[in-house]
């Protein structure tokens, strides 16, 4: 261990980052690195000299790989947020610094309980601190959890069916107590008898997954067999970005749309076709383009579920406007079939927070929107299909689909724009992030991406259809309309606060500990 430690920088500030950039959804990944990413940052951090050390080196460790898994910001932010590139660079690197504090605190709690004198404690608190502290990254200043260690599992279905218990997290918690356990045989800290005893511990509980898992697969393949199939349309422009809006090209968008979902009503006439996210590029009230929308519904009896903007007025003297990004079920008899505003906003996107304290984003305040949030409601409704809508990243929060499925939704809806990013690899790890939301609330996902990703996944996790990128596509695919509610549902999503509580709680106890055995 002597030359690990002296060289332990290298496993902070390149070996981790690497193994779980690689490891991770993007536009490719190695998800088996998943049970051995973490071990350079164990060992280093295992050598600091101090809990505030500890804090600095994950720190450091943290900037390098949220600069490797977010680094298509920069492109986002000079292209459509009209910053600078050093400015845009510059936004890359204190958002990694920010995410890096939460790898830092992990740090310093991982250095105090493997100094606290209390094996057992340690092997369960330090996963769960992880956990919690993901948790708290996903609402604190509006949240960003993106790509918690979990979503690394997203391409292996057999893998997931435990999601449905306990959401994302429980699959994080797995692959930090099986880095931990791997770790403490390289680095012998501990005894022979408490290696050995955690080593079955986690093999019991992997072998406790798998035989859930097993079970669950047949019963929820019994379930989607039994339920009710609708034949779900689905139609991705790819539409630039950079012309969408222009007032020229507004007809010609529409006039894409329209030709797609002719041919898919021709071919097989689906009980519902959706757009993308603002896939009709101007307010639909009192616009003539929504004519040939409604004209193409009523001749094809088909109902429509579409992206598009939406403005209420607040005080019409005084020019007051709210607006929103909304989603809208449009039928061929012009019976309202619901609406949804977007209820989390996109920080620097859709609002910017604190913008009079940052000047220096001006540019990005001209070009970013001024929008309303909604509020999750009923679901929208057409014949059997009641869609619970994500809106854009909506889909990365876990909540927001667990709050459709209480209400109703028997099938969740995304609606997305993932221009923005290029081809780079957010679009695929946006996707891999929304197959959990399949599994987690036992739903056939539908998602229309303006560039794709699009395409279905069904409850167990499974990727039925699905598109490239930066191509036109459209496919009509049989999707099942599930009603049962999955204990994530009920209440397995506090998994991630209760790991939150019980980390602070161990914590403090061997910290005491510790204190009093030093008296």
């Amino acid at each position: 261990m002597g030359t690990v430690q002296k060289y332990g920088w290298i496993n902070g500030v390149l070996i981790f980052p690497l193994i779980a950039w690689l490891a991770l959804p993007g536009r490719f990944s190695v998800w088996p690195l998943l049970i051995v990413c973490l071990l350079p940052l164990f060992f280093w951090i295992s050598g600091a000299a101090s809990a505030g050390q500890a804090f600095l080196r994950g720190v450091l460790a943290g900037v390098v790989f949220y600069i490797l898994q977010l680094y298509w910001i920069v492109s986002v932010l000079k292209t459509f947020g009209g910053l600078p590139w050093i400015l845009a660079a510059l936004s890359l690197f204190l958002l990694a610094i920010y995410m890096s504090i939460y790898l830092g605190i992990f740090s310093s709690c991982f250095y105090l309980l493997s100094r606290g004198g209390r094996f057992w404690l340690y092997l369960l608190a330090v996963p769960a601190v992880w956990v919690g502290l993901d948790w708290v990254r996903s609402w604190f200043i509006s949240g960003f959890p993106w790509m918690d260690f979990g979503y690394g599992l997203w391409s292996v279905p057999g893998a997931l069916q435990i999601a449905d218990l306990f959401g994302h997290h429980i699959l994080t918690f797995m692959i930090i107590l099986i880095n931990l356990v791997l770790s403490l045989f390289l680095c012998r800290r501990f005894s022979g008898f408490q290696r050995v005893g955690s080593v079955i511990l986690v093999l019991l509980l992997l072998g406790a997954g798998l035989l859930y898992s097993k079970k669950r697969w047949t019963q929820v393949q019994g379930l989607i067999d039994e339920s009710i199939v609708a034949e779900v349309g689905i139609v991705q422009g790819n539409i630039e970005q950079g012309k969408k809006w222009s007032p020229e090209e507004r007809v010609k968008t529409v006039d894409s749309y329209l030709q797609l979902s002719d041919r898919l009503a021709v071919e097989k006439s689906p009980d519902l076709i959706v757009w993308p996210e603002t896939a009709l590029p101007f307010y639909p009230r009192g616009n003539e383009l929504i004519r040939p929308v409604k004209a193409f519904l009523k001749k094809s009896g088909t109902t429509l579920l579409t992206g598009a903007p939406w403005y209420e007025v607040v005080d019409w003297d005084k020019r007051q406007f709210e607006y929103f990004n909304g989603a809208f079920m449009l039928s061929p008899t012009d019976e309202p079939g619901g609406y949804y505003f977007k209820s989390h906003l996109v920080p620097y996107g859709e609002y910017v927070p604190l913008k009079k304290y940052m000047p220096f984003l001006a540019p990005l305040v001209e070009a970013a929107g001024d929008f309303t949030p909604g509020q999750v409601g009923s679901p929208l409704e057409a014949g059997e299909i009641k869609a619970g809508v994500l809106i854009c990243y909506e889909s990365i929060f876990p909540g927001i689909g667990r709050r459709w499925v209480e209400n109703g939704a028997n099938v969740l809806v995304n609606l997305t724009n993932d221009a923005w990013y290029g081809k780079s690899s957010a679009p695929y790890q946006s996707w891999a992030m929304t197959v959990l939301r399949s599994v987690e609330t036992r739903r056939s996902l539908v998602r229309s991406a303006n560039t794709g990703i699009s395409g279905v996944i069904d409850p167990l996790g499974r990727i039925k259809s699905e598109s490239e990128l930066f191509v036109v596509w459209a496919d009509t695919i049989e999707v099942p309309l599930m009603k049962e509610r999955s204990l994530f549902v009920a209440g397995g999503f506090l998994f991630g606060p209760i790991c939150a509580a019980a980390g602070v709680l161990i914590c403090i106890v061997v910290m005491g500990m510790d204190k009093w055995r030093r008296k």
